[in-house]
């Protein structure tokens, strides 16, 4: 009996050591999940791709939304207000972790044209969540 609860507590206690993670490892652990999964399967109008960067010095991730778009006033003016709704809409369904911005990670986000130039940005930290979801 006193082997079974020596055990079952070195499990507990083994179980709570790796689910306690630090920033800087849910940061990589989002990067590398987002490029694997979560970009794979992103579909949204006139995004052809979706990468994410992550920046462990910075506490920073760097996520790109290219885009079949050309780059021209209308299509700047265009991004400049769908954009924050696309993101509104990813943190919502948890594509970008509320949890990590909170922790101090800051998302720099570029809406890009199909030449790679920047349609769209937002950088959504701490300060910037808030306005980003009302």
């Amino acid at each position: 009996m006193k082997k079974i609860i020596q055990t079952l507590f070195a499990a507990a206690l083994v179980m709570s050591l790796v689910s306690c993670k630090n920033t800087k490892q849910k940061l990589q652990e989002y990067v590398v999940t987002y490029n694997k999964s979560t970009a794979k399967s992103f579909h949204e109008e006139n995004i052809t791709l979706t990468t994410a960067r992550g920046y462990l010095e910075d506490d920073k991730i760097e996520l790109r939304f290219e885009t079949n778009l050309k780059e021209n006033e209308s299509n700047k003016s265009a991004a400049v207000s769908s954009f924050p709704v696309l993101l509104k809409k990813m943190i919502k369904e948890n594509k970008i972790p509320q949890e990590l911005i909170e922790e101090g990670v800051r998302f720099d986000t570029y809406f890009l044209a199909d030449d790679n130039t920047v349609l769209a940005k937002e950088v959504i930290n701490k300060e910037a969540l808030p306005n980003l979801l009302k």
